[in-house]
């Protein structure tokens, strides 16, 4: 039986994605150089945290117990890699208003 941390997964998940956008979409109204890296590094975590969402959703939906685990640890993953780009995001917006 899996551990049944994906439906915290899945909604934490979404909620960073939707932080995701909005640093997407407030760097658009800003287009300097700086934030070009930015800018795509936070597209790139969103892909991570949208792969994320969908394999949390598929292991709590799958009635397969070894592909709810295999589904669930891939999730866990994928949300721990997009949670260090988020802090590696908000590092650099940080220095970004700084300097």
């Amino acid at each position: 039986m899996a551990s049944n941390t994906s439906p915290h997964i899945l909604g934490t998940s979404a909620n960073l994605l939707g932080f995701c956008l909005f640093v997407i979409t407030s760097l658009h109204i800003n287009s300097q150089i700086e934030t070009h890296v930015i800018d795509e590094l936070t597209s790139v975590i969103a892909l991570f945290l949208t792969a994320s969402c969908i394999f949390s959703f598929i292991s709590i939906r799958t009635s397969n117990a070894k592909r709810e685990q295999q589904s669930e640890a891939i999730a866990d993953y994928l949300f721990f890699v997009a949670l260090l780009g988020v802090f590696v995001i908000i590092v650099l917006i940080s220095l970004n208003f700084i300097g």
